[in-house]
């Protein structure tokens, strides 16, 4: 797995890419939280997710859930085939807010 950060607006966007498994996990827990430690909002890129098992996924739940609880914004943005299938399996592509770019979520702050 690789990873990245950016600022974009209001929000630090954290850019994964390769395979979010039991291995790397750790580290895509680990920059989700502390993105979310400056206290900024987050964004998580997905584009480049070639797979994603439920260790992936739990560092994804655990990022929303620590972000509902300091009153930040947490989503998902540009998510592969390949997340996408993993998160309509688990049925989170109901729960976590999910754009298709930057662009498009930037717009829909007010």
């Amino acid at each position: 797995m690789q990873y990245s950060t950016r600022t974009a607006g209001a929000y630090t966007v954290l850019e994964l890419a390769g395979e979010v498994d039991l291995a790397c996990s750790p580290d895509a827990r680990r920059q989700i939280l502390l993105c979310l430690d400056a206290g900024r909002n987050l964004l998580v890129d997905l584009a480049g997710v070639t797979y994603i098992d439920s260790s992936g996924v739990a560092s994804l739940v655990e990022g929303y859930q620590t972000a509902k609880k300091k009153s930040l914004r947490f989503g998902l943005i540009g998510v592969s085939s390949a997340a996408m299938g993993v998160l309509q399996l688990a049925r989170l592509d109901k729960v976590f807010p999910i754009h298709a770019s930057v662009e498009e979520r930037l717009g829909t702050d007010t």
